[in-house]
Protein backbone atom coordinates (compact mmCIF):
# COMPACT_ATOMS: atom_id res chain seq x y z
CA UNK A 1 0.00 0.00 0.00
CA UNK A 2 2.89 2.43 0.57
CA UNK A 3 3.94 2.10 -3.05
CA UNK A 4 0.37 2.41 -4.37
CA UNK A 5 -0.13 5.65 -2.43
CA UNK A 6 3.33 6.99 -3.35
CA UNK A 7 4.24 7.43 0.31
CA UNK A 8 7.43 9.45 0.75
CA UNK A 9 10.48 7.25 1.09
CA UNK A 10 11.45 9.36 4.10
CA UNK A 11 8.65 7.65 6.01
CA UNK A 12 9.70 4.07 5.28
CA UNK A 13 12.18 3.78 8.14
CA UNK A 14 9.91 5.80 10.43
CA UNK A 15 6.51 4.18 9.97
CA UNK A 16 6.65 1.14 7.67
CA UNK A 17 7.24 -1.54 10.33
CA UNK A 18 4.53 -0.05 12.56
CA UNK A 19 2.15 0.01 9.59
CA UNK A 20 3.01 -3.55 8.54
CA UNK A 21 2.29 -4.72 12.10
CA UNK A 22 -1.11 -2.95 12.15
CA UNK A 23 -0.04 -0.25 14.63
CA UNK A 24 -1.76 2.38 12.51
CA UNK A 25 -2.19 5.18 15.05
CA UNK A 26 1.44 4.85 16.13
CA UNK A 27 2.60 4.83 12.50
CA UNK A 28 0.69 8.06 11.93
CA UNK A 29 2.06 9.63 15.11
CA UNK A 30 5.65 8.76 14.21
CA UNK A 31 5.26 10.16 10.68
CA UNK A 32 3.95 13.48 11.98
CA UNK A 33 6.57 13.55 14.71
CA UNK A 34 9.17 13.13 11.95
CA UNK A 35 7.65 16.05 10.04
CA UNK A 36 7.67 18.20 13.19
CA UNK A 37 11.31 17.35 13.93
CA UNK A 38 12.31 17.97 10.32
CA UNK A 39 10.76 21.45 10.29
CA UNK A 40 12.35 22.17 13.66
CA UNK A 41 15.80 21.07 12.42
CA UNK A 42 15.59 22.96 9.12
CA UNK A 43 14.30 26.15 10.75
CA UNK A 44 16.53 25.95 13.84
CA UNK A 45 13.51 27.02 15.91
CA UNK A 46 13.04 25.59 19.43
CA UNK A 47 9.22 25.42 19.34
CA UNK A 48 7.36 22.33 18.21
CA UNK A 49 3.95 21.40 16.89
CA UNK A 50 1.33 24.06 16.25
CA UNK A 51 3.47 26.97 17.53
CA UNK A 52 6.41 25.93 15.39
CA UNK A 53 4.35 25.69 12.22
CA UNK A 54 2.60 29.02 12.81
CA UNK A 55 5.95 30.75 13.29
CA UNK A 56 8.11 29.22 10.59
CA UNK A 57 5.49 29.25 7.82
CA UNK A 58 4.20 32.75 8.61
CA UNK A 59 3.20 34.67 5.51
CA UNK A 60 4.52 37.90 7.06
CA UNK A 61 8.03 37.00 8.26
CA UNK A 62 8.53 33.32 7.43
CA UNK A 63 11.52 31.38 8.60
CA UNK A 64 10.78 28.87 5.82
CA UNK A 65 9.43 30.22 2.54
CA UNK A 66 7.46 27.81 0.39
CA UNK A 67 7.59 30.19 -2.58
CA UNK A 68 8.97 33.68 -3.44
CA UNK A 69 6.06 35.48 -1.66
CA UNK A 70 5.88 38.15 -4.36
CA UNK A 71 2.25 37.85 -5.49
CA UNK A 72 -1.03 37.75 -3.63
CA UNK A 73 -1.43 34.13 -4.72
CA UNK A 74 1.98 33.17 -3.33
CA UNK A 75 1.23 34.90 -0.04
CA UNK A 76 -2.12 33.12 0.13
CA UNK A 77 -0.39 29.79 -0.52
CA UNK A 78 2.09 30.42 2.31
CA UNK A 79 -0.79 31.37 4.64
CA UNK A 80 -2.78 28.31 3.65
CA UNK A 81 0.08 25.90 4.16
CA UNK A 82 0.92 27.52 7.50
CA UNK A 83 -2.59 26.60 8.63
CA UNK A 84 -2.39 23.13 7.08
CA UNK A 85 0.92 22.32 8.79
CA UNK A 86 -0.29 23.75 12.13
CA UNK A 87 -3.65 21.99 11.86
CA UNK A 88 -1.96 18.68 11.12
CA UNK A 89 0.01 18.96 14.36
CA UNK A 90 -3.05 19.82 16.44
CA UNK A 91 -5.61 17.63 14.74
CA UNK A 92 -3.67 14.53 13.74
CA UNK A 93 -0.37 14.28 15.62
CA UNK A 94 -1.37 15.52 19.06
CA UNK A 95 -4.31 13.19 19.73
CA UNK A 96 -2.12 10.19 18.89
CA UNK A 97 0.60 11.48 21.18
CA UNK A 98 -1.68 12.07 24.16
CA UNK A 99 -4.43 9.44 23.97
CA UNK A 100 -4.01 5.70 24.42
CA UNK A 101 -7.31 4.57 22.95
CA UNK A 102 -7.02 5.80 19.35
CA UNK A 103 -7.45 2.90 16.96
CA UNK A 104 -6.92 3.96 13.36
CA UNK A 105 -7.76 1.57 10.56
CA UNK A 106 -5.56 0.85 7.57
CA UNK A 107 -7.32 3.28 5.23
CA UNK A 108 -7.13 6.21 7.65
CA UNK A 109 -3.47 5.49 8.27
CA UNK A 110 -2.76 5.44 4.54
CA UNK A 111 -4.62 8.75 4.20
CA UNK A 112 -2.43 10.19 6.95
CA UNK A 113 0.73 8.83 5.32
CA UNK A 114 -0.31 10.37 1.99
CA UNK A 115 -1.01 13.69 3.71
CA UNK A 116 2.32 13.87 5.54
CA UNK A 117 4.04 12.80 2.29
CA UNK A 118 2.44 15.76 0.51
CA UNK A 119 3.69 18.11 3.24
CA UNK A 120 7.20 16.64 3.03
CA UNK A 121 7.16 17.09 -0.75
CA UNK A 122 6.07 20.71 -0.33
CA UNK A 123 9.09 21.35 1.91
CA UNK A 124 11.43 19.62 -0.56
CA UNK A 125 9.96 21.46 -3.57
CA UNK A 126 10.69 24.73 -1.75
CA UNK A 127 14.36 23.74 -1.77
CA UNK A 128 14.90 22.56 1.78
CA UNK A 129 17.29 19.65 1.68
CA UNK A 130 17.01 16.34 3.38
CA UNK A 131 18.67 16.46 6.74
CA UNK A 132 19.04 14.28 9.72
CA UNK A 133 16.19 14.32 12.17
CA UNK A 134 16.98 13.74 15.81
Amino acid sequence: PFEERNISEELYSISRDLFDNAHYAQATFEAFKYLDNLVQNISKEPESGYKLMMKVFSEVKPVLKLNPLKTKSEIDEQLGFKMIFAGAMSGIRNPRGHDFNIKDDIDLCLDHMSFVSMLLRKIREAGYKKGSVT
